[in-house]
């Protein structure tokens, strides 16, 4: 099995390799093509490489800055990667400040400005996914990714497209563990479901089951309790109860609009 990662240069590649030397059992890849640019390539490439020899090289990790090899034939295609680099995230983040909005990457101007960017060049290898791939599966971890996801699902629906983010997982291992730590409950995080309501980066957390059983209570208990002790300037013990939910990260910036504002205000200069 052939997978492709545009964008396979990201400081994320490493996390993505493990998870497939991991998994090799139940997901039996051969090929996996990282394609991105030279320098970058040499750096994440080459540690990808080796953390794949050190398990007894699995399968083979090819790398390439020609998009269209690493999609051709491709039983998955994974996109990564930032329009623009860090250049650009910088000033689609002082663009909020500048106007007195929210700064920020993903949420806001700058998450729209990000999309508006990346659209684009989305569309153009969704394109090139359906021709040289017709019956792959699309993978979409760029950001922001609801708004990327959308536009491929539209403009190129022949392709099978799946939008993914990695808060929710690391939202319910971090819960797991605080449960585990707390209240002395260790459940199977393969066996554990986290009830989610909302959109990507725009979600509340409101259960979590375990083999029929729901723990929430314990759950919410558990994490009112951390931050009594552990205070979080987002997030007041008393709005979590009122809420009987656990906000995305990202709602920081909605439910603490101002004084976010105010702090953007001690940012360096953008120039």
């Amino acid at each position: 099995m052939k997978i492709a990662v545009i964008g396979g240069g990201s400081t994320y590649t490493p996390e993505l390799v493990s998870g497939f030397l991991e998994m090799h059992s139940t997901l039996p890849v051969s090929e996996l093509w990282l394609m991105d640019n030279e320098e970058r390539l040499e750096i994440v490439g080459g540690f990808a490489r080796r953390m794949v020899a050190r398990r007894g090289e699995p399968f083979e990790v090819r790398l390439t800055d020609n998009r269209r090899d690493a999609i051709q034939d491709a039983r998955y295609i994974i996109t990564q990667f930032r329009t623009g680099g860090m250049a650009a995230r910088r000033e689609d983040e002082y663009l909020g400040r500048r106007h007195g909005l929210i700064g920020q990457e993903t949420t806001g101007v700058g998450g729209m400005a990000m999309a508006l960017r990346t659209i684009p060049v989305i569309l153009e290898i969704a394109r090139e996914v359906s021709e040289l791939s017709a019956k792959a599966v699309f993978v979409n971890f760029t950001n922001p990714a609801g708004l990327i996801t959308e536009a491929v699902t539209r403009h190129v629906p022949d392709i099978d497209t799946i939008g993914m983010c990695n808060v929710p997982i690391t939202t319910k291992m971090g819960l797991l563990s605080l449960l585990d730590e707390r209240a002395g409950l260790r459940l199977n995080p393969h066996e554990v479901n986290l009830n989610t309501l909302g959109l990507n980066h725009l979600s509340w957390h409101r259960g979590l089951i375990a083999d029929g059983e729901e723990y929430w209570p314990r759950v919410l208990d558990a994490y009112i309790k951390d931050l009594k002790e552990q205070p979080d300037p987002d997030w007041p013990p008393q709005l979590i109860q009122t809420l009987g939910m656990i906000p995305n990260y990202y709602l920081g910036y909605y439910y603490n609009r101002e004084k976010k504002i105010a702090a953007q205000k001690s940012w360096p200069p953008s120039r």
